[in-house]
């Protein structure tokens, strides 16, 4: 079929590896053991293929669960294929396995009238009525003409998917930006592309694939032993039944059928709301399957590219939080004044203008404020959440004497009896036995209570309504 080497692009998986790893044991998938019977498979694969086909689950790995519930089905409820699981194993379902598997004779997977056939788009499932089962999902009527006609998918063949690797690319952005999102972002990474030179299928032009001298093209290998017969991935092109001589291969990627790209740039749009650690993902955007493509096999193979996934990293903001999705917080400190008598303070917001708030007498620390429209957008829709406003009361010590006494006369005009006095109006009156630096002090003092008595017959005024 196909055969690439592994040297130069260790990253890339080989195609015969990548059928033995995603070829699942059927009776693990359906969750039941080998001795079911077709009651207990039919029930089994019933409940699974309702709970994970994808136009009802929505989950990035529905659509592969749901592929892997229709292989095992088909092998289980054949008996034939069945019997050939029981005794080979998988390799009685790789390339040119045994009777009834992939192109052999018999009921196979895109053989004959056995295989993927029938109704619900293109399938038959051992009487299973999709049409009921999936009745509602669909607003009453089945999925007709479905993938491929009598014999499957696209015909006379079953078509293998291959999907290449993902890429993870960082991408760091503003607070502003995670909130409002944004548009026409250039990422550049490096990916595995298709050989354009020959087409992904590793042949110079006019060349073709040789038939493995080892497994004469069957892709296994059948040994004795103990007699018992055992089949086996041929070692030779590793199941694929065909090889590239070195005089085939295309100059341009050595006979991989992919290449490397240094430098792939795609232009994505990053939708708002987003947080740190979010992921996005822009699909087809990955990595290229790493295998050569037979152009013979072309009409039975569908490869497809990974993705790409975005991991966004939120630059913090000394000033903003996000709370709950869409609320956006920020702290206000007020000094202890303000929050005793109230006033006005501006705020800043994300959108980068500044809101005036009125401050209400008697503020607490950690008291909020909400300000709707003010937060993350939500949807669609227009309309954002609040941004909510944390007041933090701010408490300084006494920088002088002033306000050493202006704090110890609220003290006392409030009964305050816990706060600490230090300073009484006649301990700074010591008599002639003071020094010259307490002399000093003193007079200090005294220009700070005059300034004291002078604030406090205007407030007495005020109160008085002079």
């Amino acid at each position: 079929m196909f055969r690439r080497a592994l040297t130069q692009y260790p990253r890339q998986f080989h195609t015969a590896r990548l059928l033995r790893q995603e070829f699942k044991d059927p009776y693990k998938v359906l969750g039941i053991n080998k001795n079911s019977s077709q009651s207990d498979i039919k029930k089994a694969y019933y409940k699974l293929a309702k709970k994970y086909h994808p136009d009802i689950n929505k989950e990035e790995d529905s659509q592969k669960r749901f592929h892997d519930l229709q292989n095992a089905y088909e092998i289980l409820s054949d008996e034939e294929k069945r019997r050939q699981y029981d005794q080979f194993g998988a390799a009685a379902f790789s390339q040119g396995g045994g009777a009834g598997g992939p192109g052999g004779a018999g009921a196979g997977y895109g053989g004959g009238p056995g295989g993927f056939g029938g109704g619900f788009g293109g399938f038959d499932f051992g009487g299973l009525n999709f049409e009921d089962l999936f009745g509602s999902a669909f607003g009453g009527g089945g999925a007709r003409g479905g993938r491929g006609g009598p014999g499957g998918f696209g015909g006379s063949g079953f078509v293998r998917e291959y999907k290449g690797e993902n890429i993870t690319v960082p991408f760091q952005v503003s607070f502003k930006d995670a909130v409002f999102g944004m548009k026409n972002v250039k990422l550049n990474y490096k990916c595995y592309d298709p050989c354009s030179t020959c087409d992904a299928s590793g042949l110079k032009p006019g060349h073709s694939r040789s038939t493995c001298p080892t497994c004469h093209g069957s892709g296994t290998q059948v040994h004795v032993r103990a007699g018992f017969q055992m089949a086996s991935t041929c070692s030779t092109c590793d199941g694929e039944g065909s090889t590239i001589n070195n005089s085939d291969k295309c100059t341009s990627c050595h006979g991989h059928g992919y290449k490397l790209n240094s430098d792939k740039t795609v232009t994505v749009d990053l939708p708002h709301g987003l947080q740190d650690g979010d992921t996005i993902r822009v699909p087809n955007q990955g990595h290229y399957p790493g295998m050569a493509l037979d152009p013979a096999m072309k009409s039975q193979l569908r490869l497809s590219r990974g993705d790409l996934l975005v991991r966004i990293r939120v630059k913090k903001d000394t000033r903003f939080q996000v709370s709950n999705n869409y609320d956006i917080i920020y702290t206000q400190e007020i000094p202890i004044t303000t929050a005793a008598l109230g006033g006005i303070v501006e705020v800043p917001t994300v959108d980068e203008d500044k809101i005036r708030l009125k401050v209400s007498s008697g503020t607490q620390h950690d008291q909020v404020i909400r300000i709707p429209n003010k937060g993350v957008p939500r949807g669609n829709r227009g309309d954002r959440g609040d941004m909510i406003v944390k007041f933090k009361v701010v408490i300084k010590k006494p920088r002088d004497e002033t306000e050493r006494y202006l704090w110890e006369t609220l003290a006392h005009l409030t009964n305050d009896t816990t706060a600490r006095r230090t300073i009484t109006p006649n301990s700074n009156q010591e008599g002639s036995k003071s020094s010259a630096a307490d002399k000093g002090t003193i007079e200090q003092n005294e220009s700070t209570m005059k300034k004291l008595e002078h604030f406090l017959s205007n407030a007495l005024k005020k109160i008085k309504g002079e």
